[in-house]
């Protein structure tokens, strides 16, 4: 391990941009070292994260439940309070059941591993979120890829395997690093017309997509063709956990298979009052989702104006493509220093002709804290060249 000195060298260089310590509460401003600074890096996109009414929800379960539950869900540790979130989370996404899980990696971890066999094939998007992979990685299954969103890709995969074995296609709702969305109807298709079955990580979905924030399958009204639903609470619902949601015969298997459920401690009590008084949150101020989509038009316009690249963006998570490691970290350095906190996505992650700025949006930002950073931005990234670079590409495609 001591041959891995990566972080080390970036670090020399003043530019590592990782693990900074915020020193409050998750909202669009936050404090880093006695500094106040814009946050634009957060997954809170409706700003839950410190609703007076989600602390009280979560204060209450201390009082009633403790602070943990010293078991697994499988044997000591399922409380009355995760049934009733699985209730609401199942109404919610318009599934029979739901089950909920100590974290969203673990739900991709225990349901992809489990369910297709040793003789059956699991489908990924190339570019699913890691906790996809590593499900996939665990599953005695044969794992295939195809190109980003290309569904005759996918098609050529598709019409190669058997009939009579499970073929599970598992793709992010909205890809969260690009912003974009899966073909769900025409994978739905693709899924009827070669008898597979479809997961969908609604991880970036839930809260944003669709009506009342249900997800991108409500999203494209596919929700009743779409087996599994995955979701996280680190997100939109403002706390840590996630769940799936499909039929009762399905969730009954799960829950006496899926390795991450049955050998983990189960969610805290008070994260699962969080999330249960969320979602009631969700479906009473519906003004959140539509404020949350102002500001993404707003952001997404602006930048676009100045001649920023936001690749294919279709949700409040907007790429800034910097297409340079090294100018990716520098602009995330300035940017910190003049109160501005955006997460850069380098190599491996992407190719670093493809690095970028991760810029989210939550729906508790205001238009004049936007544009202040889109104007930090556009003033550093012309100071640093990006931009020049990025016209020189155009023209020279051109």
């Amino acid at each position: 391990m001591q041959s891995y000195d990566t972080p080390q060298r970036v670090q020399k260089m003043g530019l590592y941009p990782y693990f900074r310590a915020i020193k409050s509460e998750q909202d669009t401003v936050v404090n880093i070292d006695g500094k106040e600074v814009l946050m634009f890096g957060s997954n809170s996109y409706l700003g839950l994260t410190n609703h007076p009414r989600l602390k009280e929800a979560a204060k209450n379960a201390v009082d009633k439940f403790g602070t943990g539950c010293a078991g697994s869900r499988f044997l000591n540790g399922t409380l009355d309070i995760h049934l009733e979130l699985e209730e609401a989370l199942a109404r919610y996404v318009d599934k029979e059941e739901a089950l909920v899980f100590s974290t969203g990696f673990q739900v991709n971890l225990g349901v992809i591993s489990s369910i297709p066999g040793r003789h059956d094939y699991i489908i990924l998007d190339d570019l699913v979120h890691a906790c996809i992979i590593d499900g996939a990685r665990l599953s005695f299954a044969k794992t295939l890829k195809y190109k980003h969103n290309d569904m005759s890709s996918l098609e050529r995969l598709l019409q190669k395997l058997p009939k009579d074995k499970i073929k599970l296609i598992v793709v992010d709702g909205v890809f969260s690093m690009e912003g974009d969305l899966a073909k769900l109807p025409e994978i739905v298709t693709l899924a009827e017309k070669y008898s597979a079955n479809i997961m969908v990580d609604d991880a970036h979905g839930l809260g944003v997509m669709g009506p009342l924030g249900r997800g991108t399958s409500h999203y494209f009204g596919v929700e009743d063709n779409v087996d599994l639903i995955m979701g996280t609470f680190s997100k939109s619902l403002a706390s840590i956990g996630g769940f799936i949601a499909s039929d009762k015969d399905t969730i009954n298997f799960l829950k006496h298979n899926a390795r991450s459920l049955i050998f983990s401690a189960s969610l805290a009590p008070s994260n699962a009052a969080s999330v249960i008084e969320a979602l009631k949150v969700i479906q009473e101020e519906p003004q959140r989702i539509d404020n949350l989509w102002s500001n993404t038009h707003f952001a997404k316009y602006m930048l676009n104006a100045l001649g920023f690249n936001t690749g294919h963006s279709q949700s409040p998570i907007i790429p800034i493509i910097i297409g340079d490691d090294l100018k990716t970290f520098e602009l995330t350095k300035h940017l910190l220093a003049e109160g501005v906190f955006v997460n850069p996505v380098v190599s491996p992650a992407v190719p670093s002709s493809s690095s970028l700025i991760r810029y989210s949006l939550m729906a508790t930002h205001t238009k004049d804290q936007i544009a202040q950073s889109i104007e930090k931005i556009h003033t550093i990234a012309m100071r640093l060249g990006i931009l020049d670079e990025q016209n020189k590409e155009y023209a020279n495609q051109g």
